[in-house]
């Protein structure tokens, strides 16, 4: 295991992001290693790189069309009310206890909407919480807390309740993958088999919100933060100047939630995000709300915004395809299962811990589980774990890692809002305090859930 090319590569992708290296240039560099340390060559480690890339042509396609999605709901002035009515509240002198956990609690809230309710995953990020920074630094909120909020809704949802993103995670990934690899899956219910998991998750916030994180954290006021904050204000003050405005800024509301529902309703009957997005986004084209002169410019305004991430992403497919082509997971697995030999406690630890190696490289807990589940389901069997635990096996060691990953958009979607006056870093303030307050408890929790279900 200590020369296994996937151990190494990892572990290299993980040092260069922690040395401030982009995380592009990191999961090439890592993938590189790992193909040339495996013995593939460079021709075909950046054939299989490129292999990787092509694959991921649909999940940069997804994010434009979530991007343009998202945009088209700031368009509708929907996030700046939200937030307008939050800034309001403080500027009135609501800088109590009461009204800071009640932001906590709307931003986890529509978090998590974001995975299970409304198909626009991290796109809201960018768009709610700039224009409240400043209101974050009135009331000295330590911005790790927000990520760690954020991110908990983001893994949370789709990792225990199986709609939105979640059916795609636990239905049409996971389990489907555990059926095809020998387990009958008809009686098994995710929910129950996740539940302990989840339950992991939400100690872990605890924590960042009454410990880790309680203390006051003192931020520059910066002029992008005031000029978030002032848009918002004058926003809602010009949509109040008149009736007739009034009227207008209630329609474009009322749009929004209708092209919202829609794209909820074409996602769960077609199990496309992409189709979802692209009918929300007409919704807000037919009805005029974005018009059809702007429609080119708000569309080329949601791909700027999830360019970077979606570039991310489609690297780390190619990451991912390289480590496959290695061959060396399989000899990895081995590698662990020699060291337990038949315990199961130790064998459950060690299957966790190699799902968190994988998952913080590939950075996507949904590319992690067909490599695993593929794996783990016969080692499982023959160790006698039971149906339920197996698969809360799998479906935590895929889950590990995604918070707390360089290249995981439940990092990198945080830090897009939280960085946009400079004072946020990814690494420090983004990956360090979301991998040890979810990854850690997740561990624990899901090696308790392989032992008692």
């Amino acid at each position: 295991m200590t020369i296994n090319a996937v151990l190494l590569a990892v572990i290299i992708m993980l040092g260069l992001s922690l040395a401030r290296v982009h995380v592009v240039l990191s999961l090439l560099i890592g993938a590189l290693a790992g193909g040339l340390i495996a013995g593939l060559g460079m021709t075909d480690t950046l054939n299989a790189f490129q292999e990787g890339i092509r694959n991921g042509a649909q999940i940069a396609l997804s994010y434009a069309l979530l991007g343009a999605f998202a945009v088209a709901i700031a368009h509708s002035g929907l996030p700046q009310s939200l937030a307008g009515a939050v800034i309001k509240r403080i500027d009135a002198g609501g800088t109590s206890g009461m009204i800071k956990y009640m932001l906590f609690a709307g931003l986890i809230t529509m978090s998590c909407f974001s995975q299970n309710l409304i198909p626009i995953h991290i796109a809201f990020i960018p768009l709610l919480v700039p224009p409240l920074l400043l209101a974050f630094n009135r009331m000295h909120i330590d911005r790790r807390l927000i990520a760690c909020l954020l991110t908990f809704g983001l893994v949370t949802t789709y990792m225990f309740i199986p709609y939105g993103f979640g059916d795609i995670y636990l239905n049409q990934i996971m389990l489907k993958n555990v059926g095809e690899a020998g387990i009958d899956i008809s009686n098994i219910s995710v929910t129950k088999a996740m539940a302990i998991p989840a339950l992991g998750m939400f100690v872990g916030l605890l924590v960042a919100v009454f410990i880790s994180y309680r203390k006051p954290r003192q931020y520059q006021q910066l002029a992008i933060d005031k000029a978030a904050h002032d848009e918002v204000l004058e926003g809602d003050a010009l949509s109040k100047t008149a009736a007739g405005a009034q009227t207008q800024s209630k329609m474009k509301t009322l749009v929004a939630l209708a092209a919202i529902v829609t794209a909820f309703v074409v996602q769960m009957y077609t199990d496309s995000l992409l189709l979802g997005s692209m009918f929300g986004f007409g919704v807000f084209m037919a009805t005029g709300v974005v018009k059809w002169s702007e429609a080119d410019t708000v569309f080329n305004d949601g791909i700027k915004l999830m360019a970077m991430i979606g570039f991310i992403m489609i690297t780390a497919q190619g990451f991912a395809e390289v480590m496959k082509a290695t061959d060396q997971i399989q000899p990895l697995v081995d590698g662990a299962a020699s060291l337990f030999a038949g315990n199961k406690a130790i064998a459950a630890f060690i299957m966790l811990l190699i799902g968190l190696i994988v998952t913080m490289g590939i950075g996507s807990s949904f590319s992690t589980i067909p490599i695993l589940a593929a794996i783990y389901v016969p080692l499982c069997i023959s160790l006698g774990f039971s149906p339920l635990a197996t698969v809360a096996i799998i479906g935590t060691a895929g889950a590990l890692g995604d918070a707390g990953s360089p290249a995981s958009d439940s990092t990198l979607g945080p830090t897009s809002g939280l960085n946009i006056d400079g004072q946020h870093d990814h690494i420090k303030d983004s990956v360090v305090p979301t991998f040890l307050h979810y990854n850690i408890p997740l561990l624990i929790f899901g090696w308790i859930a392989a032992m008692v279900l």
